[in-house]
C-alpha cells in the first residue's frame, strides 16, 4: 500500500506566525495561522483537514458497505465537525460529529443504519481517531 505524505512549514511564534500546509499531490495547499485555528481568521487549520479526511473516508466506507450489501448508493454526502476544546491539559479534539445523507434506492431503514454504524466503526480515519467520541447522524433521503 502507498504511503501518503503532506508537509507543513511554520514561521515565527505561535500567535503572530504563519504557516503553509500542502499535500504531496499538490491537490491542496493552504495557509494557516493562530487566528485560523483558534479564532475565525482566514485560512485552514489541522482540525478542518481532519474533518475533510474523516468525511471523505466515512463516505467511501459507507458506500462500499452499502454496495457490498446489495444496495449501491446514488450518493453519500457527509459533513464532519471536529470540536477543538480547551481542557485542563490544554487544547484537544474532544468530539467529532459525522452528519451524513445518502440516497440509496430499495434499502430498509434498519439495513441503512447497520451499514452506517459499520462504516463509522470501520473506516480507517475513525479507527485512527478511536480515542475521540464520534457521533453519527445518518439520514436516508
Amino acid at each position: 500500500m502507498p504511503v501518503r505524505r503532506a508537509n507543513a512549514e511554520w514561521k515565527g511564534d505561535l500567535k503572530s506566525g504563519t504557516g503553509e500546509v500542502r499535500t504531496e499531490t499538490g491537490s491542496f495547499k493552504g495557509a494557516y495561522s493562530f487566528p485560523s485555528r483558534f479564532e475565525s481568521g482566514e485560512g485552514t487549520n489541522p482540525e478542518e483537514l481532519i474533518a475533510a479526511a474523516h468525511a471523505a473516508c466515512f463516505s467511501m466506507a459507507f458506500a462500499n458497505g452499502l454496495a457490498g450489501a446489495g444496495h449501491t448508493p446514488e450518493s453519500v454526502r457527509t459533513e464532519a465537525r471536529v470540536h477543538l476544546d480547551k481542557g485542563d491539559g490544554g487544547f484537544g479534539i474532544t468530539r467529532i460529529e459525522l452528519v451524513t445523507e445518502a440516497r440509496v434506492p430499495g434499502i430498509s431503514e434498519e439495513a441503512f443504519r447497520e451499514q452506517a454504524e459499520g462504516a463509522k466503526a470501520g473506516c480507517p480515519i475513525s479507527r485512527a481517531l478511536a480515542s475521540v467520541q464520534i457521533d453519527l447522524d445518518a439520514r436516508l433521503v
